[in-house]
C-alpha cells in the first residue's frame, strides 16, 4: 500500500496518509531529503530508444555463488549480532577455562526439552490476519461500535474520522483495572505471548502501559499469570504504534484468554491492539479441530526467505531448470544489494519476434513481504510443472517471456525481516535506506500531459505516450533508477506490482487530475482494459471474491468488485503505474495481495493457494489484444519506433527494436494506423476476439519520395536523372510562386 502526498490542511492530511496505508504519524518530511550525493546526479536517460526500440544492453546471466558484500552499513539479518558476541565469550572463556560450563549452558537453551523452546516459536492465532473472527472477541466494555473488541488487532487502520465504525483499536467503555479484551482460541492452547499496540489515531493518543494475562476453560475460573507466586504485570506501550511482545514466563493452556490492562497513558484511555501467540493442542472434543483451511499439494518452500536464502533459492530453480530459467541483475540497492530477476522462457535471455514480455515486481515496500514469497514461490511452481509437461504452463514458457522481480526494496525487507512478522509492524522497512517511499519515486508524467492537453497540444506539438523524463526529475533512488532503465531496455507489455495490507486491485490513473483533491476519480485512455486485467486477478482471488469475507481495515471494496481507480482511492505522484503507462508501452496495475503485510510462515501456504490462480491468470492477459510486425516494404525489415494508433483511443504505443509490437485490447473492431518517420502511414481494421489468442494485425508501410532523397544523399550516391529533373522542375515552379507579379 501507498501513502499520499497531498498536504493542504489537516484533514487532507489526514485523508492522505491515513487513509491508504497509514504510516506512521511521527515521519516527517525530513526522511525523504536524506539524500547522498550519489544519487543527485543526472536524470536518467531520454526516452530515445526507451522500452526496447533501440538495442538494449544485454542483462548479464548472474552467478549467485558470489559473496555478499560486507562493508554495508545495514548489516545482513542472517548476520545476527549475537553470533560476534557468541565469539567474544568465546575467546575469554577460553582465558579463564570454563569452556565447559558455557558449553553446558548453551545447550540447556539449545535444548528441545528445556526452557519451552518449542513455545517460543508458537504462531499468531490470527487476529491481525483474521484467522479469528470477530465472533471469538469480547471485551467487558466498549466506548463506542467503532471501538468494540472486533477492532482490536494488531495492525488495524483507522478511517479519517475518530467517531465511525472503522476506528483504531478496542477502547474501553470505562477507565479501571477491570476492564479486559479476551480472545476464544476454539480450542486448548499453551499460550506464550501477547504482541499489543495502542490506538491508530491521528486525533488522539491512546494506549495501554501495563497490563496482566489471564486464561481460562470455561470463562468463569479465571487464572492469571504468574512468575512464581507473584501476579506478572507486563510493560507495554510508549507510543501507539510500535509493536511490544511480552513472552508468558511460563506457557499457560486454556481456551480462553484475556488482557487486563493495569495503567494507561495518562492523557488518553485503555485503547490496545492486539495479538496473541499460542500453539492449538489435540482435543479430539472439539469440532473446531477438524475444521481446516485447503492445503497446497504443490511441493514448494514456504517459508520467509531472506536475501541470502532468496540467492539461494533462485540458484536452486536456476539448476534444475537450466533451459528455461535465467537469473540476472539489474542494479543495486542504495546498500549494495542486488535486484535479482528470475526470466522464465523456452529461450533465455533473449527477446524473440512475436513474443510479448512480462514482469512482475514485488517488495516496493520492503515490510510488504507475502509478494516476495509468491514470486519465489511460483518460480519454483513454473519450474516443477514445466518438467511435469503441464500444458497450460509449458504454452505459458514457450509463448511469453516472463521477469520475476522479487525485491524491489532489499534494504527495507532486511530491516522488517530481522523484527519479524508482527514486532516489524504497519512501518518498519517500507521506505528504502535513504528514507524515499519508492512508489513516489518515478517521475511525475501525468502533470505534463495534462497541461498539454488543457492547452489542446496533444497529440499534434506533444505526444499521448513516451512522455519524455522532465530535466528537473533528480532525487531518484538507485532502485527507481534500475527499476526504470529495466522499462527501458525491454519491451515490457503488461506488468502488476504486488503490495500488501488491503484485499484490492487498483488501476491506473494513481494521481488525481484536479491536485488539490485527496481523491478523485481520474481514469486513463485505456480505463476499459484496465478494469479488466484488474476484474481478472481480483475475481479469481480465493479471498477476494468471497463476499462473504471481512473488510480488512475500513475500505468495502466488494462493493466495487475489489478493484477500484487508484485515484479514486488516494492520490499517489511519481506511481510507478503511471510512469509505466505513459513513459512505456507496458500497463501496470497494483495488487494489494492481503490484510496482513507481513504474514507469518505458517500462513504462506494457504496465501499461496488464495493467488496462486490469479498469477498464472493474469500473466495469460498479456496475449489479449493484437500483435504484429511493421514491415519497411520495399526491405521486409522490421520498423523500430514506428508509432501504432488506435483510432478513439488517446494513448499510442511503439513498436520494438525488430518492428513487433502489442496492443492490450478487448474485444471488438478496431481502426489500426501504423505510421513512423519518413514513412506513409498504414491504415486496416482489427477484429479482437473473445479468445485467448492476440490478433494478428502486421503492416507494410512504404518511405515518403522525402525520405528516399535522404537517404541517396547520405549514402554518397548519384539520384537518378528522372528525380533530378523532378527536382528541378518543383524548384522552379516554387521560385516563380515567390517572384512578384
Amino acid at each position: 500500500m501507498y501513502v499520499t502526498p497531498i498536504v493542504l490542511s489537516v484533514l487532507c492530511t489526514a485523508a492522505c496518509i491515513w487513509g491508504a496505508s497509514a504510516a506512521p504519524k511521527n515521519v516527517t518530511a525530513t526522511l525523504v531529503f536524506k539524500v547522498s550525493n550519489k544519487t543527485q546526479s543526472k536524470s536518467p536517460s531520454s526516452t530515445q530508444g526507451a522500452n526496447g526500440t533501440a538495442q538494449p544492453t544485454v542483462y548479464v546471466s548472474e552467478d549467485l555463488e558470489e559473496p555478499v558484500p560486507k562493508d554495508r552499513r545495514l548489516r545482513l539479518s542472517e548476520e545476527k549480532p549475537a553470533d560476534k558476541k557468541a565469539k567474544v565469550v568465546k575467546k575469554k572463556v577460553k582465558i579463564v577455562k570454563t569452556v565447559k560450563v558455557v558449553t553446558k549452558v548453551k545447550e540447556e537453551k539449545t535444548s528441545p526439552g528445556a526452557g519451552g523452546t518449542e513455545e517460543e516459536h508458537c504462531p499468531p492465532l490470527g487476529l491481525e490476519s483474521l484467522r479469528v473472527s470477530d465472533h471469538q472477541l469480547r471485551a467487558s466494555s466498549i466506548k463506542r461500535y467503532g471501538l468494540g473488541s472486533h477492532r482490536g488487532r494488531l495492525n488495524i487502520q483507522s478511517g479519517i474520522y475518530d467517531d465511525d465504525f472503522y476506528d483504531g483499536a478496542w477502547c474501553a467503555g470505562e477507565k479501571n483495572q477491570n476492564q479486559w479484551l479476551e480472545v476464544d482460541a476454539r480450542r486448548l492452547t499453551r499460550f506464550t505471548g501477547v504482541i499489543t499496540q495502542g490506538k491508530n489515531s491521528i486525533w488522539t493518543d491512546d494506549w495501554v502501559t501495563s497490563y496482566k494475562v489471564q486464561v481460562s476453560n470455561d470463562t468463569h475460573t479465571w487464572k492469571t499469570c504468574k512468575n512464581g507466586t507473584e501476579e506478572v504485570i507486563f510493560k507495554a506501550n510508549k507510543d501507539p504504534d510500535t509493536p511490544v511482545l511480552n513472552k508468558l514466563p511460563t506457557p499457560i493452556v486454556g481456551r480462553y484468554i484475556r488482557i487486563n490492562p493495569q495503567t494507561w497513558f495518562e492523557n488518553g484511555t485503555i485503547c490496545l491492539r492486539a495479538e496473541i501467540l499460542g500453539c492449538p493442542l489435540p482435543d479430539p472434543n472439539t469440532v473446531f479441530m477438524w475444521e481446516q483451511e485447503p492445503q497446497p499439494t504443490d511441493k514448494l518452500e514456504f517459508k520467509h526467505h531472506n536475501y541470502k536464502e532468496m540467492r539461494k533459492l533462485m540458484k536452486k530453480v536456476n539448476e534444475d531448470c537450466p533451459n528455461i530459467t535465467r537469473v540476472y541483475s539489474i542494479g543495486k540497492s542504495y546498500l549494495g544489494l542486488k535486484m535479482y530477476v528470475m526470466e522464465i522462457s523456452d529461450n533465455p535471455g533473449q527477446h524473440e519476434l512475436g513474443e510479448p514480455e512480462f514482469r512482475y515486481v514485488a517488495g516496493m515496500h520492503g515490510n510488504e513481504v507475502l509478494g516476495r514469497e509468491l514470486m519465489l514461490n511460483l518460480m519454483e511452481y513454473m519450474c516443477q510443472e514445466y518438467k511435469k509437461e503441464n500444458p497450460r504452463i509449458v504454452r505459458l514458457i514457450k509463448e511469453t517471456r516472463i521477469h520475476l522481480l522479487p525485491s524491489m526494496n532489499p534494504d527495507g525487507y532486511e530491516m522488517a525481516y530481522k523484527l519479524g512478522s508482527e514486532l516489524s509492524g504497519w512501518g518498519i522497512g517500507r521506505w528504502n535506506y535513504q528514507g524515499l517511499d519508492l512508489n513516489h519515486n518515478f517521475a511525475d508524467l501525468n502533470t505534463p500531459l495534462w497541461d498539454a492537453e488543457d492547452n489542446e497540444q496533444v497529440p499534434e506539438h506533444f505526444p499521448n505516450h513516451y512522455i519524455p523524463i522532465p530535466e528537473y526529475y533528480t532525487m531518484v533512488a538507485p532502485e527507481t533508477r534500475a527499476i526504470i532503465d529495466w522499462m527501458q531496455k525491454i519491451p515490457f507489455v503488461l506488468s502488476a506490482n504486488l503490495h500488501g495490507g488491503e484485499l484490492v486491485v487498483s488501476y491506473p490513473f494513481d494521481m488525481a487530475r484536479s491536485y488539490w483533491m485527496a481523491k478523485e476519480l481520474t481514469p486513463t485512455a485505456d480505463d476499459a482494459m484496465f478494469r479488466w486485467l484488474a476484474t481478472v486477478y481480483a475475481s479469481s482471488h480465493r479471498i477476494m471474491s468471497d463476499d462473504n469475507r471481512r473488510i480488512c481495515h475500513y475500505d468495502n471494496f466488494m462493493r466495487v468488485g475489489n478493484i477500484i481507480n487508484g485515484a479514486n482511492w488516494h492520490t499517489v505522484a511519481g506511481s510507478m503505474n503511471d510512469f509505466s503507462y505513459l513513459h512505456t508501452n507496458c500497463f501496470e496495475v497494483t495488487v494489494e495481495l492481503s490484510c496482513d503485510k507481513f504474514p507469518h510462515e505458517v500462513e504462506l501456504p494457504i496465501e499461496w493457494e488464495n493467488n496462486k490462480e490469479s498469477l498464472l491468470l493474469y500473466i495469460e492477459q498479456v496475449h489479449r489484444g493484437i500483435k504484429g510486425v511493421v514491415r519497411d516494404k520495399d526491405t521486409n525489415q522490421g520498423v523500430p519506433e514506428a508509432v501504432i494508433v488506435v483510432d478513439g483511443l488517446n494513448h499510442d504505443i511503439r513498436t520494438a527494436v525488430d518492428g513487433d509490437y502489442w496492443r492490450l485490447l478487448n474485444p471488438g473492431e478496431y481502426e489500426v494506423t501504423a505510421k513512423a518517420e519518413g514513412y506513409h502511414p498504414s491504415t486496416k481494421y482489427c477484429h479482437v476476439s473473445y479468445e485467448d489468442r492476440p490478433t494478428i494485425c502486421d503492416f507494410y508501410i512504404s518511405k515518403t519520395p522525402k525520405q528516399r532523397l535522404k537517404e541517396l544523399l547520405a549514402n554518397g550516391k548519384k539520384l537518378p536523372k528522372e528525380l533530378l529533373l523532378r527536382i528541378r522542375q518543383l524548384r522552379n515552379r516554387k521560385l516563380k510562386s515567390r517572384s512578384p507579379k
